[in-house]
């Protein structure tokens, strides 16, 4: 692991930013990813510094999701064990974008991790007629799903229909729709990154969520999971309790 910013003092909370991946590849890992991941984490670290937030981007041992292997899965396991060897018994959120989206989901069952947050996650195709993403590891968790509704790349209905499988089994999960972004959320990046910092921060340090979170949270299907983020996000005051 690597730690773009670390808070002063006792570290109380830490999130592990996981960066994107491939499906099939035997390379090692991706510095371009790597580096795409780093904002994420310095905003995260920055907002949560008071708190005593750490932040740490992962280094993955391969860039290769690779079949039943789920390697990058197995690095954020590893990641999170890290964690707790270095910090003790604290709460641990693990937010990835693309593969790493997929990679936090999948390994949101370690027993140090309260919250997940998802960003435009990669799922494989066959999802629509024959889910093969669990979703019990799930259970007990928060849990954010942001997506594009121009995503290219991953079929936004894809985390949709995982949303909707993890609610029945999990009332804290929520998805969000950023209307006309693709997949990389460039377009509401500030609005993305404010969503982000307040589902984490709320999550980690049990903070009030912002009254959109905390609406989607408590929605049942579809409005929950089809919840729209608003432009300009996070920019006024009265959007928190």
């Amino acid at each position: 692991m690597s730690s773009p910013a670390a808070a002063d003092g006792a570290v109380s909370g830490v999130v592990l930013v996981l960066p994107d991946g491939e499906p099939e590849s035997a390379r090692g890992p991706s510095a371009v990813s790597r580096a795409a991941a780093l904002p994420l984490a310095r905003t995260l670290a920055r907002a949560g510094g008071r708190d005593g937030l750490v932040a740490h981007v992962v280094r993955y041992r391969g860039r290769g999701w690779n079949g039943t292997e789920a390697q990058l899965a197995r690095d954020a396991v590893w990641a999170a064990d890290e964690a707790v060897r270095r910090y003790g018994d604290i709460p641990v959120c693990l937010a990835g974008h693309g593969m790493g989206g997929r990679a936090a989901l999948r390994a949101a069952g370690h027993s140090a991790v309260n919250s997940v947050l998802a960003l435009a996650p990669w799922l494989p195709q066959d999802d629509v007629t024959a889910p093969s993403e669990p979703v019990k590891q799930l259970t007990g968790r928060q849990v954010l799903i942001v997506h594009g509704t121009n995503d290219a790349r991953i079929d936004p209905e894809l985390t949709y229909r995982l949303a909707e499988r993890a609610k029945k089994t999990n009332r804290d999960t929520c998805r969000f729709e950023v209307h006309s972004d693709g997949h990389a959320l460039r377009q509401y990046r500030a609005e993305v990154r404010a969503l982000a910092t307040d589902f984490v921060l709320g999550a980690l340090f049990s903070r009030a969520f912002a009254r959109p979170v905390a609406d989607a949270l408590a929605a049942p299907p579809p409005l929950g999971l089809r919840m729209p983020l608003a432009a300009g996000f996070g920019s006024l005051p009265r959007q928190r309790r």
